[in-house]
């Protein structure tokens, strides 16, 4: 019997049984998961949401360092332009991340990825404490890009490395540790920023590099990180270290073992040698793959996320709240945001990808629909205040549930291993660029439409609706080898009817 034919897929008995097993002996697997989670997911978020509240105190800051060391005060205009620059560099830095995060996961491997991310985190935690000693804008923005660096490759690598991890009943519940983290993260950074703690003139460079505590103590773990048997069997050709590693992480269960052995087996005998993005994006077969990935991680910042905690704190303040108790309302917001992501492994590991998915995006879309007329009618009634704050708490119910988590690992469930870094570097540039398309153009169009300007969020929430009912196929318990068939043959495939 050949290769092919020795590779027969699980019954639903014995998956159940393995599935039970597996549950008893991933201590690893969640040490790992949880470290590398807190390690350099939380980090990302932590630098996306510390920045907001000591913004002013910030920019106060670099006015009197242009005063003092080249003595030029900066129009207001000009502090504009430096304060845009010193917030999407982190942007910029984030895209060439995680366009460089194919090339860096498959030739250093998973595991040593993520340890770059570290020494980058660390790196630029340096840069924010000593900004202030040194007097230097430089050094801050060098910092943000650096950081932002760090954030793009750990978004590209960290689902990846956790879902070729995990045995295939638990890869949608660690897929979505990356999403968590980031989501975590977030108000983390929220709360280390307010006023109380860190976010004064004095201590905000310590509010900007507090996150590398994280850093430092979940990295103490790292030796015991395992790299991913599938990047050692596929692309390093290291079979026995892929078996060691795999006995490490089921509990040295041979029959378990052995069945992953042949999957892997099996996806050795369809694949080329790794594939570069150059490669990946010529191949007319991985055209669907790419579409579905790239659009996924873009809509999900397209779909006008962060636009929304952008503007919640004046929606909270229309509805009678002060100013500060309107920006604890947002950290209310975060929080919900957080608490909702918490659900999301149980979530994944219940519920089809697709159903979720559709149902995400057309919450998503119903509520930004809401909130642009009663945001736009709300001085008409007095309750319509209220329904703008229902809008947004629903509005994040909603994109949490699914349009949050679903893209970050849809990559490697649709993706076989030799294009699959290619593919998740891919989605994670088009995630970070919808990001930056979104804090530049956000606050003009905002100038010029006013309530309206949700309105292009609600058009991508109905694009995305319209592509995953009819060209994303269901993931959930099936191998990447098989999902890679339903949408081999581009936009003439039909995954739905599968």
């Amino acid at each position: 019997m050949d290769q092919k034919t020795s590779f027969l897929p699980p019954s639903p008995q014995s998956e159940q049984s393995r599935f039970n097993e597996v549950e008893k002996m991933g201590f690893l697997l969640l040490i790992v998961a949880l470290t590398t989670t807190f390690g350099t997911a939380v980090p990302v978020g932590y630098t996306i949401g510390v920045v907001n509240a000591p913004a002013e105190y910030m920019r106060n800051w670099c006015n009197a360092s242009f005063l003092e060391r080249y003595g030029v005060t900066l129009t207001e205009n000009s502090l504009d332009i430096l304060w845009a620059s010193i917030v999407s560099v982190f942007l910029i830095g984030g895209c060439a991340g995680s366009l460089g995060g194919a090339w860096i996961a498959d030739n250093l491997g998973r595991k040593k990825s993520l340890l770059v991310c570290g020494v980058l985190f660390v790196i630029a935690a340096m840069f924010f404490i000593f900004c202030r000693m040194a007097n230097s804008v430089e050094m801050l923005i060098i910092g943000r890009l650096i950081v932002g660096f760090a954030s793009g490759l750990t978004t590209a690598t960290l689902p990846m490395y956790l879902l070729e991890l995990a045995p295939l009943a638990l890869r949608g519940a660690l897929g979505v540790f990356c999403s968590i983290g980031v989501t975590g993260g977030v108000v983390v950074g929220q709360v280390f920023s307010l006023q109380e703690i860190f976010g004064t003139d004095e201590l905000w460079h310590w509010a900007l590099s507090f996150y590398v505590v994280l850093v430092i103590v979940c990295f103490v773990a790292a030796p015991w990180w395992p790299e991913s048997p599938k990047y050692l069997y596929l692309t390093a050709n290291r079979k026995d270290d892929a078996k060691t590693v795999l006995l490490r992480l089921r509990g040295n269960d041979p029959n378990f073992v052995q069945y992953e052995l042949e999957e892997m087996n099996q996806e050795l005998v369809e694949k080329s040698d790794t594939r570069s993005v150059k490669s990946v994006i010529s191949d007319p077969a991985l055209l669907l793959p790419i579409v579905l990935v790239c659009a996924l991680q873009g809509g999900q910042q397209l779909s006008g996320v962060n636009a929304v905690f952008y503007y919640s704190v004046s929606i909270f303040e229309s509805a009678g709240l002060s100013s500060t108790n309107a920006k604890w309302a947002n950290l209310g917001a975060g929080c919900l945001n957080l608490a909702t992501a918490f659900f999301t492994p149980l979530l994944m590991k219940y519920v089809n990808r697709r159903p979720i998915s559709l149902i995400s995006c057309t919450g998503s879309g119903i509520f930004l629909f809401i909130l642009t007329f009663v945001v736009n009618y709300i001085n008409y009634a007095s309750w319509l205040a209220y329904a703008c704050v229902a809008s947004v708490l629903l509005f994040i119910l909603c994109h949490a549930s699914g349009l949050a988590p679903v893209p970050y690992f849809i990559g490697s469930e649709l993706c076989s291993v030799s294009h699959r870094a290619a593919i998740m570097s891919l989605g994670a540039l088009a995630q970070w660029s919808g990001n930056f398309i979104v804090g530049i153009c956000f606050p003009v169009l905002q100038s010029y439409w006013g309530a309206w300007v949700f309105l292009p969020f609600v058009t991508t929430c109905i694009l995305l609706v319209i592509l995953i009912y009819f060209y994303l196929p269901e993931t959930r318990g099936k191998s990447a080898t098989e999902v890679a068939l339903l949408v081999s043959k581009g936009f003439k495939s039909k995954p739905r009817e599968a």
